[in-house]
Order: C-alpha cells, then structure tokens, then sequence
C-alpha cells in the first residue's frame, strides 16, 4: 500500500483537515491550490461519490459526463465571459480561439437541452455529472478547501413554469440534506447569495466548524438560518436622543492606532461610539460607506444599493491601499467622512449617533464629537451592515446566534437567467414557446473530504465514519515472524473481505507503536489487533477509532462483532 504518512505538520497548512490529510498520505500538493490525490484520498472520495450518486439516482437526476473544456461562444451568449471575472481560467487553442477550464457548467448544459427537448412533455429533466472544475482563486488556501482544481457534483434541473421549478427545487433539498446526514455532519442549510451563478433563490449547506471561511446566523426563535451577507435584520431607523448635545469636533492624535480596536482603547471609548469609513469603488465611481464601530458592511446590501443608484457595479470592489492614501489623503486606518469628497452611504444604525469618533483623513489622527448633518452630509441612510449575534431575526424578531460553516454544497433557483439568454424554449401545455425554469445544484466532492475531517479528528489524527474511511478495518499483526499470528490474521482478514468489509491488514515488519500511531493517524473505524499472548488466551484485541475502552473478544467471535458494529454504524 502506498501510504506515505508523516509525524510533521506541513509548514504552509494552517487548518487541522490540512494538516492531517497531508500527514496521513490522503494528498500531495504540486502546485498552490492544486492536489493529487493518494490511494487513501482517492478511496474516499470515490465512497463520497457513491452516496452523492445513491441519492441523486433516487431523486430522479440522471448522470452524464460534459466536457471540461467550454468555448466561450457559449459563455458570451449569457454575457459571463466578461462577467466572471479573473477566477475564469481562460485560454486559446493553437487557431487562438477562446476557451475554458469550466468552473460551472450552466451553459453548457442548457446548449444541450434547448437541441433535443421542444415539448413540455419532455419535463421535467435533472442531469447531472461529477467532474473536475477549475477555478483560479487569488488565493488557495487551506489545502481543499480552496483549491484551484476541485471536484464537484453538478446538477441541473428543467422545468416548463415555476410552479413545477420550485417542486425541483424542494426535491433537490431533501436529497441533500439526505447526503448530508449519511455523512454525519452537524450541519445547517442557510440562505445565501446567489454570486456569480445568478437567479432569484439559495440555500448553501454549511457544515459548522470554527475553521470555516463563513460565518452563518441562526434564529433561536424560529428555522431561519442564512448567510451573514444573506441574513434579513429587523431593523428600525432609531431617532436621535434629543437630551444628548451636540460637543465642539476636535482632532485628537492617535499615533499608530488604526483599528477600531486599539483606537478605542487609546480613547478610552467603545466601539459603539466609532464610525467606520470604507472606501469602495464601482465602475469609477468612488464611494463612502459608514458603520457603527462594531458593524461589519454588507457588500451585497451595498452592491444592490449601488446599481439601484445608475453606478456601474460591474467592477465592484474595496479600493487599494493606494486609492485609499489618494481620496482620502491619509494612510488606510484614518479615512473619515469629514470633507470627504464623494458620495457618502451611512448604515442605519448611524443615523441615531451624536458626538462619535472618525478617522481624521490624516496620518495618526481621529476626529472625536464628530456630527452628521453639521460636519458632513449623508447621501442617504440605508440598512448596509452584516448580521451578527444577538441582532433580531428579521422573519420572527427572535435573536440571532452565529456559527462558522464550511460550504459543502449550494443550490439556485436560476429562473430563466440562461435559457432566455440562450434561447433555450419549448412549447407548454398550451402551444405557446416560454423559456425553460432552471435550477442548479452542487456539492463540492473533494471539500466533503476536508470538512469530514475537520468535524472528526483529535490531536492523534482524523476519525472518519465508516461510510467513507478508505478502509473501514485495519487488521494489525503484531508478531510478523509467528506463524501463529500471521495464520490468524490472515484467517480474520479472509473472513471480513469474503463478508464484504472493506479491510485492511497491517502487515508491515513494523512494531506496535508504530502501527498504532499509524492507525489513529489515518483514522480507520475499527482496530483489530492480533498478538501472540492474547491468542495463547484465545482473545483478539478490539478498539474503535472514536472512542471507547479497549477490548478482548474471543478469537471465535471477533469477525461477528465487527460486522455487527458496522451495521450499526451505516444504520
């Protein structure tokens, strides 16, 4: 078996599941963001693949196989060759004609259908493929959870109205909270933007970690659960506490105090009484936003609000550091709205504010007592800031909670975005040609492997379910020159292959520590271990991966206690 375990942590993972699918010889990086997948990684994510299959199969989705290369005639017909952006990996062929590595496969797909399938009566239709996808991310990170070449399940339903569209839609999130819970995972499935895809409805399936890149909300009142981005806030634009008077701005200086943080604790004020300054740029057209000190803006509220506007959001982003040092001639820390010359977007939670503190658009300085209305004018107060603990669900008004969660999976009510583009119709029911309701769902196969591995690990190594460990028992003789132990194990191992168990036997000239180590490292279920001192006393040593004492069970009924174990493990 090639199986390259190591004792060292990689010096670039920074997350457990990193760390242990290297050290355990899952995978090996060739480039940043890019991974080979080792005989151990590959045997799971091929178990990962099955169930993925097993329920979509009994979902009604059929499987096929799209190429990964995609013209990019296709992609300009729905206007995403531009659109997409630099995660687009791009290139030509030897007559310079213009391709990509698909990160999505939305065009492709709907090329296919709207050739072969003219009649309502041929719907509704759900194909899907798992497949490599490519994306050039700015920055790979966490070994596969980021990558730029990934694995995922792709699937894509076909509907003549949306009344048959939604039921796709709701079919499609029962399957995949059926996938999630035979992988075990304490997870949720929160409402959540639409990015790059498109179309007027998700939900991502967020697997709850304290490693996760997103952070979800979750009302203890009520099943509303979304996004931080995504999350609908009840709130009210407060009036100003009239008893409070306006006090005389003054410039105070803050030497090397940039974040919210130190400035406070410098002033000696909290973070409630600060307004944050963000410079964005749309098109070219900069931007002013401002939150309360202890408020995070919501870049989507504040995109929508944007294009609301006629501003070109095409281009959206965060100015540079240098575009900050031009518009507000000051280091990034110190921007303010005071003489700010742009249009300036306050969240509502600021309108109410008196006598706050801003970046003074000079270098270690603030501004303090600072008013709007008096010393700077606000375009326009809107809801722009991010859910967070305790703020109020806006469906019940219960109280959020917050969680970090690692997407697995995410799936769009996409409308008529591609096929009216493409020109994808049928006839309905009634003679006439509409477009086709689509939807579009996926699961991200190999980051499955990591976020299984992050939920399931201690400081020995990963504990994987039994469901999709590369081997479900490892069968360890300790004494390699007995023929005794070497009979027996060989006995046992015969007996739980022929009984179907996926197993594995330990038969390298190696001694007990080193196996054992190897053993939880890896992360195998079950452990069964074959020494000649117990088999003198007719008993085989028995010990589960997560958990529990270790036991002797006789020689004679250890093949019936492991399967009697994984059945109760599946089940």
């Amino acid at each position: 078996m090639f199986m390259p375990t190591r004792r060292e942590d990689p010096a670039d993972a920074e997350i457990a599941s990193h760390k242990l699918l290297i050290r355990a010889g899952f995978i090996r990086q060739i480039a940043r963001g890019v991974y080979t997948l080792l005989p151990l990684g590959l045997r799971s994510v091929k178990k990962i693949e099955t169930i993925v299959r097993e329920e979509m199969d009994a979902a009604g989705a059929q499987e096929l196989l799209m190429p990964a290369i995609q013209p990019a005639e296709l992609w300009k017909e729905t206007n995403r060759w531009n659109e997409y952006g630099a995660e687009l990996m791009r290139f030509q062929d030897r007559k310079q004609s213009d391709f990509c590595l698909g990160p999505t496969h939305e065009e492709v797909i709907t090329e296919i259908l709207r050739n072969d399938v003219t009649s309502y009566k041929q719907l509704p239709i759900n194909l899907y493929q798992i497949q490599s996808k490519f994306r050039d991310e700015i920055r790979p990170r966490f070994g596969l959870m980021r990558g730029r070449e990934f694995i995922m399940k792709d699937a894509y339903s076909f509907d003549v109205d949306v009344e048959s569209a939604t039921k796709s839609y709701k079919i499609m999130y029962a399957a995949y909270e059926k996938i999630f819970d035979r992988f075990g995972f304490d997870y949720r499935a929160v409402e959540a933007d639409s990015g790059n895809i498109g179309g007027s409805q998700s939900h991502e399936f967020q697997v709850l970690a304290e490693t996760g890149e997103d952070e979800i909300v979750s009302c203890k009142g009520c099943d509303y659960a979304a996004n931080v981005e995504k999350a609908a806030i009840r709130v009210s634009q407060e009036e100003m506490d009239a008893s409070i008077k306006f006090l005389e701005m003054s410039e105070v200086e803050t030497p090397k105090k940039k974040t919210i943080d130190e400035v406070s604790a410098f002033l000696e004020r909290d973070a409630t009484d600060f307004v944050k300054t963000l410079i964005y740029v749309a098109g070219d057209q900069f931007v002013a936003v401002l939150v309360r000190g202890d408020h995070n803006a919501n870049e989507l509220k504040l995109r929508s609000l944007l294009k609301e506007s006629g501003l070109d959001v095409t281009e959206f982003r965060m100015a540079n550091d240098v575009e900050v040092g031009k518009m507000t001639k000051a280091p990034v820390g110190f921007a303010g709205p005071v003489n700010l010359q742009m249009p300036i977007y306050a969240d509502l939670s600021v309108a109410c504010m008196k006598n706050f503190v801003v970046g003074a658009n000079k270098k270690d300085t603030h501004l303090t007592q600072v008013n709007h209305g008096r010393d700077f004018e606000v375009s326009k107060f809107v809801d722009l800031r991010e859910a967070k603990a305790g703020d109020e669900c806006g469906k019940c008004g219960g109280e959020f909670e917050s969680f970090r969660g690692i997407e697995v999976g995410h799936i769009f009510y996409l409308g008529t975005k591609y096929s009216e583009a493409m020109k994808a119709t049928v006839q309905d029911q009634n003679g006439k040609s509409c477009a086709l309701e689509m939807g579009c769902y996926g699961i991200g196969i190999t980051r499955i492997l990591a976020a299984v591995a992050e939920q399931n690990h201690d400081d020995k190594g990963i504990m994987w379910p039994s469901a999709i460990a590369p081997f479900q028992v490892m069968v360890q003789p300790l004494q390699m020159k007995s023929d005794e132990v070497i009979a027996e194990s060989e006995r046992v191992y015969s007996a739980l292959k022929a009984a179907g168990v996926d197993v594995l036997i330990d038969d390298r000239d190696k001694g007990a520590g080193a196996k054992f180590k190897d053993f939880e490292l890896i992360g195998i279920p079950l452990r069964v271990t074959i020494g000649a001192r117990g088999l003198k006393e007719g008993m085989i040593e028995y010990k589960k991966r997560s958990g529990g004492d270790l036991e002797m069970i006789p020689v004679g009924d250890i093949v019936e206690r492991v399967i009697s174990d994984l059945k109760v493990a599946v089940n």
